[in-house]
């Protein structure tokens, strides 16, 4: 009996268009360099929904600024909980973090490496009532 290898569930990717132009972005196998995990590791984080994922040219490809230097960033995952928990869908969640917040002049992704990450959580919990 001849063996084939296992269907592989495709995983959620966003439209590369949710990001504004020149956002840089990582690979899975530069997410697992960086955060010291495996590839494996990397798709399933993309697949429950904790690391956000574009598809670009049909390849996953996860923004850069999710991450800081000591891996995912400190406001990151709380973010995206109250995001999805408050009804948000996934590309939803997404668009919003690449949204520019006009009285702070930067989008949540930005904002969560800077003294405005808790005002931006603040915006997010009050979306999400």
């Amino acid at each position: 009996m001849a063996r084939y290898p296992r269907a592989v569930a495709s995983l959620p990717l966003t439209a590369d268009t949710a990001l504004p132009d020149g956002t840089d972005t990582l690979t899975v196998e530069q997410v697992a360099q960086h955060l010291g995990v495996s590839a494996g590791r990397v798709r399933t984080l993309i697949r429950d929904y904790n690391l956000f994922a574009v598809s670009l040219g049909g390849q996953p490809a996860v923004p850069a600024l999710f991450f800081d230097d000591d891996g995912i960033a400190k406001h990151y995952t709380g973010l995206v909980h109250i995001l999805l928990d408050g009804g948000f869908t996934r590309d939803e969640a997404l668009h919003w973090m690449f949204t520019t917040i006009d009285d702070l002049g930067i989008h949540p992704a930005q904002a969560i490496h800077t003294h405005s990450a808790r005002e931006v959580i603040r915006r997010a919990q009050a979306l999400a009532l």
